[in-house]
Protein backbone atom coordinates (compact mmCIF):
# COMPACT_ATOMS: atom_id res chain seq x y z
CA UNK A 1 0.00 0.00 0.00
CA UNK A 2 1.10 3.52 -0.90
CA UNK A 3 1.18 4.95 2.79
CA UNK A 4 1.06 8.50 1.14
CA UNK A 5 -2.60 7.66 -0.24
CA UNK A 6 -3.67 5.96 2.91
CA UNK A 7 -5.74 3.48 0.66
CA UNK A 8 -5.99 -0.02 -0.74
CA UNK A 9 -8.39 -2.05 -3.13
CA UNK A 10 -11.86 -3.28 -0.86
CA UNK A 11 -14.71 -3.57 -3.33
CA UNK A 12 -16.52 -3.33 -6.05
CA UNK A 13 -20.55 -3.08 -5.77
CA UNK A 14 -22.56 -5.13 -8.49
CA UNK A 15 -26.27 -4.41 -8.05
CA UNK A 16 -28.37 -7.42 -9.56
CA UNK A 17 -31.65 -8.44 -10.58
CA UNK A 18 -31.72 -11.76 -9.01
CA UNK A 19 -28.78 -12.77 -6.64
CA UNK A 20 -28.52 -16.27 -6.73
CA UNK A 21 -28.11 -16.16 -11.14
CA UNK A 22 -25.75 -13.18 -10.59
CA UNK A 23 -23.52 -15.37 -7.88
CA UNK A 24 -23.67 -18.43 -10.58
CA UNK A 25 -22.69 -16.04 -13.44
CA UNK A 26 -20.03 -14.70 -11.69
CA UNK A 27 -18.70 -18.24 -10.88
CA UNK A 28 -18.39 -19.39 -14.11
CA UNK A 29 -15.29 -16.66 -14.20
CA UNK A 30 -14.19 -18.51 -10.76
CA UNK A 31 -15.70 -16.05 -8.42
CA UNK A 32 -16.50 -17.76 -5.09
CA UNK A 33 -18.54 -16.67 -2.17
CA UNK A 34 -16.20 -15.15 0.21
CA UNK A 35 -19.21 -14.31 2.90
CA UNK A 36 -22.60 -15.49 2.44
CA UNK A 37 -23.43 -11.65 3.51
CA UNK A 38 -22.37 -8.12 3.83
CA UNK A 39 -22.20 -7.70 7.53
CA UNK A 40 -21.72 -3.64 7.61
CA UNK A 41 -25.05 -3.28 5.65
CA UNK A 42 -26.70 -6.14 7.92
CA UNK A 43 -27.38 -8.05 4.04
CA UNK A 44 -27.05 -11.87 3.80
CA UNK A 45 -27.65 -14.41 0.78
CA UNK A 46 -30.17 -16.21 2.62
CA UNK A 47 -33.41 -13.73 3.08
CA UNK A 48 -33.91 -10.45 2.67
CA UNK A 49 -33.88 -7.81 5.17
CA UNK A 50 -34.20 -3.95 5.74
CA UNK A 51 -31.15 -1.87 5.39
CA UNK A 52 -30.89 0.05 8.40
CA UNK A 53 -30.94 4.33 8.89
CA UNK A 54 -27.18 4.40 8.89
CA UNK A 55 -26.57 1.80 6.18
CA UNK A 56 -29.13 3.05 3.96
CA UNK A 57 -27.94 7.15 4.55
CA UNK A 58 -24.89 5.87 3.79
CA UNK A 59 -25.98 4.42 0.36
CA UNK A 60 -28.02 6.94 -0.44
CA UNK A 61 -30.72 4.78 -0.01
CA UNK A 62 -34.22 4.95 1.38
CA UNK A 63 -34.37 3.17 5.37
CA UNK A 64 -35.97 -0.31 5.30
CA UNK A 65 -35.47 -0.75 1.66
CA UNK A 66 -35.65 -4.72 1.45
CA UNK A 67 -32.41 -6.79 -0.44
CA UNK A 68 -29.82 -9.31 -0.28
CA UNK A 69 -26.30 -9.65 -0.10
CA UNK A 70 -23.04 -11.53 -0.31
CA UNK A 71 -19.67 -10.84 -0.73
CA UNK A 72 -17.39 -12.78 -4.52
CA UNK A 73 -13.93 -13.14 -4.42
CA UNK A 74 -11.73 -14.09 -7.09
CA UNK A 75 -8.52 -16.02 -5.93
CA UNK A 76 -7.70 -14.34 -2.23
CA UNK A 77 -6.93 -11.08 -3.21
CA UNK A 78 -8.99 -7.65 -3.80
CA UNK A 79 -10.92 -5.90 -4.73
CA UNK A 80 -14.20 -8.20 -3.49
CA UNK A 81 -17.04 -8.29 -5.30
CA UNK A 82 -20.12 -7.43 -3.53
CA UNK A 83 -23.25 -8.81 -5.00
CA UNK A 84 -26.62 -6.64 -3.69
CA UNK A 85 -30.28 -7.76 -5.12
CA UNK A 86 -32.48 -4.61 -4.00
CA UNK A 87 -36.51 -5.19 -4.21
CA UNK A 88 -38.36 -2.63 -5.73
CA UNK A 89 -35.22 -0.97 -7.34
CA UNK A 90 -35.55 0.56 -10.38
CA UNK A 91 -34.16 -0.36 -13.84
CA UNK A 92 -31.44 2.35 -14.70
CA UNK A 93 -29.72 1.68 -18.16
CA UNK A 94 -26.79 -0.14 -18.17
CA UNK A 95 -23.46 2.09 -18.67
CA UNK A 96 -22.21 1.58 -21.99
CA UNK A 97 -18.33 1.86 -23.19
CA UNK A 98 -18.90 4.99 -24.90
CA UNK A 99 -20.54 6.62 -21.13
CA UNK A 100 -19.00 8.50 -18.44
CA UNK A 101 -17.97 6.60 -15.35
CA UNK A 102 -18.22 3.23 -14.29
CA UNK A 103 -18.62 1.09 -17.44
CA UNK A 104 -16.90 -1.96 -16.90
CA UNK A 105 -15.22 -4.71 -14.80
CA UNK A 106 -11.79 -6.29 -16.29
CA UNK A 107 -10.37 -9.80 -15.61
CA UNK A 108 -7.26 -10.87 -16.69
CA UNK A 109 -6.63 -13.95 -18.12
CA UNK A 110 -3.44 -16.33 -19.15
CA UNK A 111 -5.31 -17.70 -22.19
CA UNK A 112 -7.97 -15.73 -23.34
CA UNK A 113 -8.37 -17.78 -26.53
CA UNK A 114 -8.94 -20.69 -24.02
CA UNK A 115 -11.49 -18.78 -21.69
CA UNK A 116 -13.86 -17.66 -24.13
CA UNK A 117 -14.25 -20.94 -25.23
CA UNK A 118 -14.86 -22.09 -22.19
CA UNK A 119 -17.39 -19.49 -20.88
CA UNK A 120 -18.83 -19.79 -24.41
CA UNK A 121 -19.75 -23.30 -23.54
CA UNK A 122 -20.54 -22.96 -20.48
CA UNK A 123 -23.12 -20.28 -21.95
CA UNK A 124 -21.59 -16.98 -21.75
CA UNK A 125 -22.39 -14.93 -24.73
CA UNK A 126 -19.89 -12.26 -25.91
CA UNK A 127 -20.20 -8.72 -27.68
CA UNK A 128 -16.59 -9.54 -28.90
CA UNK A 129 -14.53 -12.65 -29.44
CA UNK A 130 -10.98 -11.49 -28.39
CA UNK A 131 -9.43 -9.23 -30.47
CA UNK A 132 -5.56 -8.35 -31.05
CA UNK A 133 -4.91 -4.95 -29.68
CA UNK A 134 -2.28 -2.20 -31.26
CA UNK A 135 1.41 -4.15 -31.58
CA UNK A 136 -0.20 -6.76 -29.97
CA UNK A 137 0.17 -5.81 -26.92
CA UNK A 138 -3.15 -7.15 -25.53
CA UNK A 139 -6.13 -9.39 -26.23
CA UNK A 140 -9.55 -8.00 -25.14
CA UNK A 141 -13.02 -9.66 -25.70
CA UNK A 142 -16.29 -8.35 -24.29
CA UNK A 143 -19.27 -9.60 -22.78
CA UNK A 144 -22.41 -8.75 -19.93
CA UNK A 145 -23.10 -10.13 -17.32
CA UNK A 146 -27.18 -11.19 -16.86
CA UNK A 147 -28.18 -7.48 -15.93
CA UNK A 148 -26.68 -6.04 -18.99
CA UNK A 149 -22.94 -5.00 -16.84
CA UNK A 150 -19.48 -5.59 -18.91
CA UNK A 151 -17.14 -7.87 -18.57
CA UNK A 152 -14.11 -7.30 -20.37
CA UNK A 153 -11.50 -10.12 -20.43
CA UNK A 154 -7.80 -9.02 -21.53
CA UNK A 155 -4.69 -11.16 -21.50
CA UNK A 156 -1.68 -8.41 -21.57
CA UNK A 157 1.63 -9.37 -23.25
CA UNK A 158 3.59 -7.32 -20.90
CA UNK A 159 7.55 -8.52 -22.69
CA UNK A 160 5.90 -6.84 -25.46
CA UNK A 161 5.40 -3.32 -24.03
CA UNK A 162 9.06 -1.98 -24.12
CA UNK A 163 10.18 -2.29 -20.22
CA UNK A 164 6.57 -0.75 -18.92
CA UNK A 165 5.51 -2.95 -15.63
CA UNK A 166 2.08 -2.28 -14.14
CA UNK A 167 3.41 -1.55 -10.84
Amino acid sequence: MNDSAGFAWGHVNLNVSDLERSIAFYGKFGFEVFLPRIPYLGLSRDHASGLAEGPARALGLPPGILGRGCILQLDDGFPKLDLIELEGAENAPVAGNADRGFVRICLASRDLHADCERLAAAGVDFETAPVTMERDLAEVALCRDPDGALIELIQVHLARWGGTTLS
